[in-house]
């Protein structure tokens, strides 16, 4: 095979020593420590090297990357997947040597690694999602103090970890007994609609370790929120700075209600729209401002660098897998995929249950044949498809409703009756209705 590039060079990275390969010198090892890359950057321009691959290890790869950039070297992070040695032969040296040779041939592809505000933005709002896992936790431990002392708000409440149960929860630890007190406490709806079942389920069976649970969870739960709001407060400051303010938009639509997890960040619809220069994500199906702000600090503001939205969906992997061998075609499971593609299967989860929206009524249509895992993924390559059209192209998207999209399926069923029936030289007869 040919060659395509030439004086490039391959680096295997690991946890205390990377190892570098040029082609024609001996196979050298650095230390991971930042003056220990900084001589690596200039043995790497001391032998005219003009391009790098390495493999995205971890978190190990960052800070080289960084400097190997900043020194003007054209710096490949790629899949690890892709540079897999022949079994029985992997060693650190022969690892940057192989690597070197894919790079060389030109048969690696290059990661999407995240730059300036993107990365940053990413880094805040990942570090949120941590914590919000990490409140969960803590919630559960809640549920199950109170469960140990036979006290079922669980039950009787939608959200244990709502405005009225951290009240009731708080009020029990501060040493309040009084079922009526405690019930006084829920908002007024619950105090209608479920009166009885909450003061059933505030039997006293209070005991010490029970409390101590119960306090020991509360405090972490609180800790967590703090530590979400200190995120929000980043991720204001770095949306801010993308969208400029949000001041030159206008937003004439009341903006969808985001239910869980909302980000305490001012004007995030108008800076968001302001980022991507007038266009909205919200207008499709499922996409709030907070998960549009997340598939921002993912894929970034410049779709096109996905040549086309079938690029898109399978960097995502969403897209229909292929794992044929003559006439055996088998569904291989792969892995690996981006955040991004997690993304939008949360989002096509959420639609599936709608009522009125088409894209739900298409994936059940596809859950009854297929199941729920199909059903889903090809949701969530549909909304990718949509989000890069509205990003790249900016095509206007229209919800058009259930009723819709039936029409159209009778549509398709009759036009193929017609085929089939002009085929097989048939004549079609409507039914006429019945008279009364």
């Amino acid at each position: 095979m040919k060659k395509i590039r030439k004086n490039a060079a391959g680096i295997d990275i690991g946890a205390k020593k990377v190892f570098v390969y040029v082609e024609g010198q001996k196979v050298k090892n650095f230390y991971t420590f930042t003056e220990d890359f900084d001589v690596l950057c200039q043995y790497l321009l001391r032998h005219k090297v003009k391009t790098v691959a390495m493999e995205a290890t971890g978190v190990y790869w960052s800070i080289l990357y960084e400097i190997l950039e900043a020194s003007g070297i054209d710096t490949w992070l790629v899949d690890g997947r892709q540079t897999k040695q022949v079994p029985g032969r992997k060693t650190d040296v022969k690892d940057c040597q192989w690597i070197q040779e894919l790079h060389s041939l030109g048969l690696l592809n290059r990661c999407f690694v995240a730059k300036d505000d993107v990365k940053e933005l990413r880094g805040y709002n990942r570090l949120r999602e941590d914590h919000i896992r990490s409140a969960s936790m803590h919630i559960n431990h809640m549920q199950k103090a109170l469960i140990e002392m036979n006290i079922r708000l669980k039950e009787v409440l939608s959200q244990l970890h709502g405005v009225s149960g951290i009240k009731i929860i708080e009020a029990i630890l501060n040493g309040e007994r009084n079922k009526t007190t405690l019930l006084n406490m829920c908002d007024a709806r619950i105090i209608k609609n479920k009166k009885k079942d909450v003061l059933k389920s505030l039997n006293d069976r209070y005991t010490n370790t029970g409390l101590f649970a119960l306090q020991q969870a509360f405090d972490g739960y609180n800790f967590y929120q703090e530590q979400i709001k200190q995120c929000d407060k980043k991720i204001e400051t770095i949306i801010h700075r993308m969208g400029k303010g949000g001041l030159n938009s206008n937003l004439p639509n009341k903006r969808k209600a985001i239910r869980h997890n909302k980000p305490e960040v001012d004007n995030l619809g108008a800076n968001l729209i302001d980022i991507f220069e007038g266009r909205d994500a919200t207008i499709i199906s499922g996409i709030t401002d907070y998960s549009w702000m997340q598939l921002l600090s993912e894929v970034g503001t410049d779709l096109s660098r996905w040549p086309t939205e079938k690029h898109f969906v399978s960097w995502l992997g969403v897209a229909p897998g292929q794992h044929w061998s003559g006439k055996m075609k088998r569904n291989k499971r792969k892995f690996g995929h981006p955040k991004a593609g997690q993304i939008f299967r949360q989002i096509a989860q959420g639609l599936l249950a709608s009522k009125n929206i088409a894209l739900g009524s298409f994936g059940r249509r596809i859950r009854s044949r297929k199941g729920p895992a199909k059903a889903v993924k090809a949701m969530a390559r549909k909304l990718a498809v949509m989000y890069w059209r509205v990003m790249v192209k900016g095509v206007d998207y229209v919800e058009l409703g259930i009723k819709e999209y039936e029409e159209q399926l009778l549509a398709q069923k009759q036009k193929s009756v017609h085929r089939l029936a002009k085929q097989l030289n048939l004549q079609l007869i409507s039914m006429q209705p019945l008279a009364k």
